[in-house]
């Protein structure tokens, strides 16, 4: 019996074994047929059910995939799809990165990195599904029906989705342009290739278990990229202006992962829960790191997480809470990393018990970041000791106080409050930073009140009633005294909150306004025009019917200074080409000012085509291009001081209703003496218009050449600087494309193709490219003065040769340009002595 039994569980487990080895058989074949297909969707109303079949070899807690889009066939591939943990219970839909295997198996997947998931925050289950809709939007619902991400990409005629070779995830049109990217969302990875702008930023993720978005991220700030913690305010532990590696590159607006070497296998960079941004390669059966880009300058202990909060890291990279057992305990005495936490929490109600734990020759990473990049609010210069302490007392939010004396004084420094405070990093032997940690002192303090000290029972009546009197005459003292103070000071505040520095400056032809006034005027701030970098614009109407521009300047920060600076100078100068003044407010805390109305807007709404309906003709961009012209030239030579635009691009230009072009927006400009050649600035400006030069902060008026000159060749192409509408990757940057044209020789494709009048003028157009490549030179010297560039508007000069169209390249500096800019004025001077 016991023998039959047996034999019958044999072939029981035989008969199991062939039909589990026959539905392998099945999705081995459907894998192979899936991996020869799956390149590219054609054809709308495609879904995708997530049943993981591919089976994965990694040291993660995932196993499995189901494959929808596949590319590469050797070295790198990617693989569009779900990726799931063992029990499907948690998958993401994303790209993974992945090495072929050098025995030909395709079945198994080895160690991937998923360098883009469109669902990070929120994993679905098995059975959700990825469907791309006859409406052209792609959405992901979980298997409950839940909606968990779409490309909100209705109605925009999407034809099919695919995988470029570079592991891009594409929606694209008939034309094969891409209506939506997965390049253009990061996740916490760059691909070779793949570019970071402003606006754009990647996010670590928690950790490595937990893939949901994290603390610490990396974005473009201007004119640099930096690493920061997504706080209010960030703090930032690492910010570069320049290139240095192999492995990317960064022309000051936009960060480029590059391969390294390029015939390298799998490659990826990544920013990871640790801060760290570290590059990946394959190396035969698993993934080197090969950079870790951050390193140099962090060190070990530059992460605001190396060693968790409140904790002090050391070069070695040891962990250890601050020595005052009364207020700090590590959360974790086997993990020092994890941090400390404060043994009695900082209660805002009972302020007045706040004290602080002093630890000197402590620094805290984001001190050496925040004179540029912290607020007025948080970084304060110029204090006292007690008054930097006394600032982080009186703020509730404030967490701590980093203070550093400077080097001339004892007694005066810098001081950086903290709301937030992560590790800290031992210093000593160093310069010391101290930093002061706000604690609540012993409960006991709340519950007993303050002891008073009595004196006698029994006095005199005499020294009683003397002593009142004494006492109430003080107190009357006392109090007339601080009358006559407190109204000193309040008539100079609002004195000073009136006029904010302005009778020096005023040149007397402005009209000063009162906040109510402007809210008639403006009917309430109703009408809205558009946005600044500084702040908004309204329209409004005078009693006699003109037609006015308000600008009204919000926040606080740099507020007062571009107040001052763009009355300063569109106050005192007055010029065809520049937008006119009429009048200000400064009342309290409004900053205001009033300007000519332009009917036509500003200049990018006709190069983006906005106004489609009548289009600018040639003649008219002409007319466009020489008023630019005329207006810079005037500021650089024509004024008693020379003043540098510094914010030179399409929005600062106006249209009048004859179409008149004028220079608007001086917030950032720079007023210099007319014998000085340069000048030492913070960087300034917008992403895409700034030039070269901006990298070493010392610039000229060539700054507003180079801008100038991106301006221009935005006008005759008809687009814009940064366009990704583009569908080809390599003519998202205009400077790109006019590179590669002008050495095809095709610069003619270039011209504006959705204006007929422009098309006729070809040659006329591309002519006048060589002007614009002329202002886009790397080497400042050797770009024209706005003056030369009105004259060969007008054709009296001819353009330079030898040009060098790598626009961002930096050779040394030259005089050749100047020598050639004097010859010609003497040449012309005769024929030009007459007014512009």
């Amino acid at each position: 019996m016991i023998a039959k039994r047996r034999q019958y569980f044999a072939i029981l487990l035989f008969i199991y074994l062939l039909f589990c080895l026959s539905q392998f058989a099945i999705s081995q074949h459907s894998w192979n047929t899936n991996f020869s297909r799956l390149n590219s969707t054609a054809g709308l109303s495609s879904l995708w059910i997530n049943r993981p079949s591919l089976l994965i070899n990694s040291t993660e807690d995932f196993y499995g995939s189901t494959p929808i889009l596949l590319r590469g066939t050797a070295g790198p591939r990617f693989l569009c799809g779900f990726y799931c943990n063992y029990n499907a219970t948690e998958c993401f839909l994303g790209v993974l990165l992945f090495h072929n295997r050098s025995d030909g198996q395709n079945d198994i997947i080895n160690f991937p990195q998923l360098v883009w998931s469109a669902n990070r925050n929120h994993p679905v289950k098995a059975n959700a599904t990825l469907q791309l809709g006859r409406d052209g939007n792609l959405v992901l619902a979980d298997s409950d029906g839940t909606l968990v991400w779409s490309t909100n990409t209705t109605g925009k005629s999407v034809s099919g989705l695919n995988l470029t070779e570079r592991g891009n995830l594409m929606l694209f049109d008939k034309r094969k342009r891409a209506i939506w990217q997965s390049f253009d969302h990061p996740t916490d990875s760059l691909l070779p290739g793949q570019s970071l702008v402003r606006g754009q930023k990647l996010v670590a993720s928690i950790s490595a278990s937990n893939r949901s978005q994290g603390l610490l991220s990396l974005t473009i700030l201007n004119g640099s990229w930096a690493t920061y913690t997504d706080t209010d305010p960030p703090q930032y532990y690492y910010t570069s202006t320049y290139s240095d590696s192999p492995y990317f590159s960064f022309d000051g607006q936009t960060l480029t992962a590059l391969q390294y070497p390029p015939t390298s296998t799998a490659q990826c960079m990544k920013l990871e829960p640790d801060g760290h941004l570290r590059v990946y390669q394959w190396a035969v059966i698993d993934w080197k790191e090969v950079s870790d880009i951050l390193m140099p300058d962090a060190g070990n202990c530059g992460y605001p997480m190396v060693c968790g909060r409140y904790s002090i890291c050391t070069n070695n990279g040891q962990c250890t809470c601050p020595q005052e057992e009364n207020f700090f305990r590590p959360l974790s005495d086997r993990k020092p990393d994890l941090g400390c936490s404060q043994m009695k929490e900082v209660n805002c109600d009972s302020s007045r018990y706040h004290s602080f734990v002093e630890l000197k020759d402590t620094v805290y990473f984001a001190f050496k970041f925040s004179h540029e990049l912290s607020s007025s609010i948080f970084w304060l210069e110029g204090k006292k000791l007690e008054e930097c302490k006394r600032a982080c007392l009186s703020n509730c939010s404030c967490k701590a106080a980093v203070f550093e004396n400077d080097w001339d004084s004892n007694r005066i420094g810098s001081c950086l409050l903290l709301n937030e405070v992560f590790s800290l990093i031992d210093n000593e032997g160093g310069r010391g930073k101290t930093i002061f940690l706000k604690v609540q002192n012993s409960s006991m303090a709340l519950t007993q009140s303050p002891i008073i000290p009595g004196g006698k029972k029994s006095r005199p009546f005499k020294v009683i009633i003397g002593a009142t009197l004494a006492a109430l005459f003080g107190i009357i003292l006392s109090i007339s005294t601080c009358f006559v103070l407190f109204k000193k000071r309040t008539d100079r505040s609002r004195k000073a909150g009136y006029l904010l520095d302005l009778e020096p400056i005023l040149p007397g032809m402005l009209t000063r306004f009162s906040y109510n006034d402007l809210k008639i005027i403006t009917e309430d701030f109703s009408k809205k025009l558009g946005e600044g970098g500084f702040g908004s614009v309204y329209e409004g109407t005078l009693s006699n019917g003109t037609k006015i521009a308000v600008k009204h300047l919000d926040g606080v920060g740099q507020v007062k200074e571009s107040f001052l600076t763009e009355v300063n100078i569109v106050g005192g100068i007055h010029h065809v080409n520049l937008v006119k003044l009429i009048g200000f407010c400064a009342e309290k805390s409004h900053r205001l000012l009033i300007y000519d109305y332009m009917v036509n807007g500003s200049l990018d709404r006709w190069i983006s085509h906005e106004k489609q309906e009548n289009g600018l003709t040639w003649l008219t961009r002409q007319k466009i291009i020489s008023d630019i012209a005329k207006g810079l030239a005037y500021l650089h030579e024509d004024c008693s001081q020379k003043i540098i635009h510094l914010d030179i691009k399409p929005q600062n230009i106006l249209l009048d209703q004859h179409l008149n072009a004028k220079i608007s927006d001086f917030g950032l400009s720079k007023l210099i003496e007319k014998d000085k050649s340069k000048v030492v600035t913070r960087m300034r400006g917008t992403p895409g218009y700034l030039a070269p030069e901006w990298l070493s902060s010392i610039i000229t008026e060539k700054v507003d050449v180079y801008a100038f000159g991106i301006v221009l060749l935005e006008i005759l192409c008809g687009r814009k600087n940064l366009d990704w509408s583009e569908a080809d990757e390599e003519d998202v940057h205009l400077l790109r494309v006019f590179r590669r044209k002008a050495e095809e020789e095709e610069l003619m494709d270039m011209v504006d193709k959705n204006n007929e009048d422009m098309q006729l003028h070809k040659e006329e157009v591309t002519e006048m490219m060589s002007i614009a490549a002329w202002c886009l030179q790397g080497d400042y010297t050797k770009r024209p003065s706005m003056t030369l560039v009105v004259k060969a508007l007008e054709g009296l000069v001819s353009v330079e040769s030898n040009l060098d169209y790598n626009f961002t390249n930096v050779p040394q500096v030259g005089a050749d340009n100047q020598q050639r800019e004097a010859t010609i004025s003497m040449k012309l001077a005769s024929v030009l002595s007459g007014p512009r």
